[in-house]
C-alpha cells in the first residue's frame, strides 16, 4: 500500500504544477480579454478557474497521500508551516510556503464578492510567487526532481511562464477593459 501511495503522491504532485503552469497562462490571458481558440473571453475565465481548482485538488491529494505514506511520513505540522520538515527542510519548505500562498489565492477567489476586485487582485498577484517556489520544490524535494525528463518539462515550463510574464509587463500587454473600452491589442 505504501508504493501505491508513494506513487500516487508523485504523481499527483506533478499533475498539480503542471495543471498549476497551465492556470498561470490562461490567468494572463484571461487578464488580457483575449479569446483563445475560438473559445469567448468568459469562456477563458471559467477555463482557468476550472484548471486552478483541479491543480488545488491534485494538490490536496498530493499532501494527504503523503501523509499517509509511512514513507515520506509527512505530517500536518510540515504541511503548513514551512521549512521544519526533517527531510530536505529547505525544499519541502518551499512547497509549503507554495501552498500556502495558493491557500490565500484560493480563498480570496472564492471570497472575491465580498472581498472586492482590488484585494482579489492584490492577493492574486502572489501567483507570481507561488509557481517558481513549486516548481524549485518539485526539484529539489521530488523523485524525479533531477531526472532528465523532469528537468526539460520544468525548464520548459518556466520558459512559457517566463515569456507570458514577459508579455504581462511589457507595453504589449493590454487588459481586458482597455480593449472594452476601444485600446489596441
Amino acid at each position: 500500500m505504501d508504493e501505491a501511495l508513494w506513487a500516487f503522491g508523485r504523481a499527483s504532485g506533478f499533475l498539480s504544477l503542471g495543471l498549476l503552469t497551465v492556470s498561470v497562462l490562461l490567468g494572463i490571458l484571461t487578464r488580457s480579454g483575449r479569446p483563445l481558440a475560438g473559445l469567448p473571453r468568459f469562456a477563458v475565465a471559467l477555463v482557468h478557474r476550472n484548471v486552478a481548482l483541479l491543480a488545488s485538488g491534485f494538490l490536496l491529494l498530493h499532501v494527504v497521500s503523503l501523509m499517509l505514506d509511512s514513507y515520506a511520513q509527512l505530517n500536518p505540522v510540515d504541511a503548513a508551516v514551512p521549512f521544519l520538515g526533517a527531510y530536505r527542510p529547505l525544499w519541502q519548505g518551499l512547497g509549503t510556503v507554495a501552498l500556502d500562498l495558493l491557500l490565500a489565492i484560493v480563498a480570496t477567489s472564492l471570497l472575491r464578492r465580498r472581498l472586492g476586485a482590488r484585494m482579489f487582485r492584490v492577493v492574486h498577484w502572489l501567483v507570481y510567487a507561488m509557481w517558481p517556489l513549486a516548481l524549485a520544490h518539485a526539484i529539489g524535494n521530488g523523485t524525479e526532481g533531477t531526472s532528465g525528463w523532469f528537468l526539460a518539462a520544468g525548464i520548459g515550463s518556466a520558459a512559457v511562464v517566463a515569456a507570458a510574464v514577459a508579455w504581462r509587463a511589457s507595453g504589449l500587454f493590454t487588459e481586458s477593459a482597455k480593449l472594452r473600452q476601444g485600446g489596441t491589442p
